[in-house]
């Protein structure tokens, strides 16, 4: 009797167990916080609320809105908002881009700051913030507001990053968008969230005005941004470019005044309140490479997206009912969706495309404004075409 042949392995099924070891590599090896990840359909929608001026309840007035509305107007209306908003969209997660609370006109910080939270923490779906510059003006200090901030459910706020012992502000930190589970990506961050404090007003008595991203936040942002490509551009699934970066903040940069009605998406109605001085952050985002989009609030009447140097900055529209606005401009939220690419394979890989629109506080909560952000296709295009510029 002849010696029984060892089942011979083909050239494929070597591929697929060595992709099948690259792609599969334990969350201890890479290092990746996996608290937030694409989901099976290959999505990850992103709700950005700005400005809820939140104060104290149905006891606080709305501002700039039509007399016939003063009666029953109030806070609750920003908070019906929020509950509206999350239930159309049912987004992934929630960001809150400062003046959460209206200091000033707020009793109890901490109370609040949990109604204005409410709607997020009851939804279970997670959630993070950064500060404006009235969230300090209550009964908590602005360290004091990011802490309570922090201790509260379901967010993934953080006061400041742990490896960054002298930094600017409180609220700066990045949060990592995992690629599908069971996908090559899945142990991978596919879309990168940064968070940073822009500060309120300026503490150099030479220079007046709003507060400015400070070189020491820059210095983090470097550092995080560099070592997020590093991960993402060597095995498993080696990629040749970074995965998308967005920015979230509150005051805007002076960049975004370099726009006017025929380059932008969406209205500007009201001037640029960025701080008297350029300390120099959009051009240490362009550098980087990665940032693809930056979100911010502040001034109210302003909703524009601009693209500038490859960067879109972007504002949110003013969302809270007891903050300044226009009677009869609807209070309005920004969405993103960061789509990820089908592989041939009839699995998810890297990002393909970031979209964005807004809706409205209206009676059918109206979308506006749809348009790309950015997408691989059209940056490859246009790689393509700086390439055959310097030929």
């Amino acid at each position: 009797m002849g010696k029984k042949n060892k089942p011979s392995l083909s050239l494929s099924h070597f591929v697929g167990v060595v992709v099948f070891s690259l792609c599969f590599v334990p969350k201890s090896v890479l290092g990746v916080k996996q608290d937030l990840r694409f989901g099976k359909n290959g999505e990850f929608k992103i709700l950005q609320v700005a400005d809820m001026h939140f104060a104290d309840g149905k006891t606080t007035p709305c501002i700039d809105v039509f007399p016939k509305q003063m009666p029953s107007c109030s806070d609750i209306n920003t908070t019906s908002f929020v509950e509206r908003m999350i239930q159309a969209e049912k987004p992934d997660f929630i960001v809150f881009t400062g003046d959460n609370i209206f200091g000033i006109d707020a009793i109890d910080a901490a109370k609040s700051l949990n109604a204005a939270f409410r709607p997020a923490i009851a939804s279970n779906i997670p959630w993070a913030a950064v500060l404006g510059n009235h969230d300090q003006e209550s009964t908590l200090s602005r360290e004091g507001v990011m802490k309570h901030v922090v201790g509260l459910k379901n967010t993934l706020s953080q006061v400041n990053p742990a490896e960054a012992h002298i930094i600017d502000g409180f609220g700066n930190y990045n949060l990592e968008i995992g690629g599908v589970k069971g996908s090559c990506f899945e142990n991978k961050s596919a879309l990168n969230l940064y968070f940073l404090d822009s500060g309120d007003y300026s503490t150099v008595p030479a220079i007046r005005g709003y507060g400015w991203i400070k070189p020491s936040q820059q210095l983090w942002f470097q550092r995080t941004s560099a070592k997020l490509q590093r991960a993402y551009m060597r095995q498993p699934e080696k990629q040749k470019g970074p995965a998308p970066g967005l920015v979230y903040f509150h005051i805007p940069l002076p960049e975004f005044a370099s726009f006017d009605s025929s380059n932008f998406t969406g209205v500007r109605q009201e001037g640029i309140s960025s701080a008297s001085v350029n300390s120099g952050f959009f051009t240490t985002m362009v550098e980087a490479g990665d940032v693809k989009a930056v979100f911010t609030g502040h001034d109210h009447l302003n909703d524009f997206c601009g693209e500038l140097t490859g960067i879109q900055l972007c504002y949110a529209g003013g969302f809270g009912y007891h903050a300044y606005g226009k009677a009869g401009w609807s209070r309005r939220a920004r969405v993103v969706v960061a789509s990820l690419e089908k592989t041939g394979k009839g699995s998810w890989g890297d990002v393909k495309s970031i979209k964005t629109w807004k809706r409205l506080d209206d009676v059918n909560l109206t979308a506006i404004d749809r348009q790309v952000l950015w997408s691989k296709s059209l940056a490859g295009v246009h790689r393509k075409k700086q390439a055959g510029d310097h030929e």
